[in-house]
């Protein structure tokens, strides 16, 4: 490295660095729903979670483009410890919290009209989904303050399981038969759905069943990680039902189901159809940036935690956000996260765009996809044409 390099790398600072709070919008979005409800007087307003994550941010994407930039190597370390990256997910929880309590308050004062009323519900599982992000991102990391807020974060959902299936499910059986949220090609979502949401319960329940057997543990008991987790949802939901009655605990659960069906959408579409191989010896090759679905489109990962940088996520769990790289390799996805997710509940548009990309990271050769049994056992060309 040059000396004149070695300097611009010593000045190297992240152009992104204040925008990662756009994040911590996501978690007001019941407040914003809120207060343009109060100011234009529509009641359709209370339905702005929805049109903010799938309108509002799509059109952002196509507007601002992709940034396939890569942080310097040299300044990784630095930027790994600079603590200010951490508070911008540990904020989201307080604001998360503030919401979901000031959404009963509105369920409970009897002036929603109950369109207004579910409206509230999908905006604030919007959070909720997001929510599971933030979880996402700080239950890798090996602080333990991190991962107790993890946990946290998950309780709004339900989705407690979800730190210890995809720590320790997920990430060894990506791109896999085996992983129930790694979807499969001529898959739709919507066959997904029930797969991955009961093949992720029971996976957690087995890999907690075996650590505490390990360890001369009761399954049944306080150690269960899964069983903790749930509890904490149990008695979150109960706390907010004894203090604003019971006419709360619908929106609760409705909000809690949009949430995980989001972030089941989002598993659907990082992994459609890629296959990691089987080696001579049995088992899986080592998990490389091309079995991950990649968008580098800049609003969609500043409010995901850069999430959309899925690869080098596989490959480094423990790499902070703010140092997810883009590899060339790594397949792209037409549009963010935000499109894709609209994408993927139609069936038949998702196949349209997405099957010939695959087949085109794959060499068209077919027996490198993760295939779905069904398709599998089509006609030739089946699979394109379905």
């Amino acid at each position: 490295m040059t000396p004149d390099r070695a300097g611009d790398v010593q000045q190297w600072r992240d152009p992104k660095r204040y925008l990662w709070l756009l994040a911590l919008a996501v978690p007001t979005l019941p407040f914003q729903a809120g207060g343009l409800a109060a100011v234009t007087g529509a009641d359709a307003m209370w339905w702005w979670g929805p049109v903010f994550a799938f309108v509002l941010l799509p059109l952002l994407d196509q507007a601002t483009g992709s940034d396939g930039e890569n942080p310097p190597e040299a300044v990784m370390k630095r930027l790994e410890a600079d603590r200010y990256y951490r508070w911008c997910t540990y904020l989201y929880l307080p604001l998360q919290f503030a919401a979901l309590i000031w959404a009963c308050e509105r369920w409970s004062s009897g002036t929603l009209s109950v369109v207004s009323a579910l409206g509230l519900a999908a905006t604030t599982g919007v959070v909720a989904g997001v929510a599971i992000n933030t979880a996402h991102e700080l239950g890798h990391k090996r602080e333990r303050l991190e991962r107790q807020l993890s946990r946290l974060a998950l309780a709004q959902t339900g989705y407690g399981h979800f730190y210890v299936e995809h720590n320790h499910g997920h990430h060894v059986r990506v791109a896999t038969a085996e992983d129930p949220a790694s979807s499969r090609m001529g898959e739709s979502f919507w066959r997904f759905l029930p797969r991955t949401v009961v093949g992720s319960v029971r996976s957690a329940w087995r890999l907690e069943s075996r650590r505490l057997e390990r360890r001369g543990r009761r399954t049944w008991g306080r150690h269960n990680d899964v069983l903790t987790a749930w509890a904490l949802t149990v008695a979150l939901f109960a706390g907010l039902s004894l203090a604003f009655g019971p006419v709360v605990l619908p929106y609760l659960l409705l909000q809690a189901v949009i949430g995980f069906c989001l972030l089941e959408t989002v598993n659907y579409l990082e992994h459609y159809g890629l296959l990691r191989r089987r080696r001579p010896d049995g088992r899986y090759e080592r998990v490389s940036p091309r079995h991950s679905w990649n968008s580098n489109h800049v609003v969609s990962n500043l409010f995901l935690f850069q999430l959309q940088r899925h690869s080098d996520h596989h490959a480094n769990p423990l790499r902070r956000y703010q140092t997810l790289r883009h590899f060339d390799e790594a397949p792209q996805l037409p549009s963010g996260y935000a499109s894709m997710i609209v994408v993927a509940w139609f069936p038949p548009l998702w196949r349209r765009i997405m099957d010939p990309r695959l087949m085109a990271h794959l060499g068209g050769d077919l027996t490198k996809a993760n295939i779905h049994p069904s398709a599998s056992t089509a006609p030739a060309g089946a699979v394109e044409r379905a």
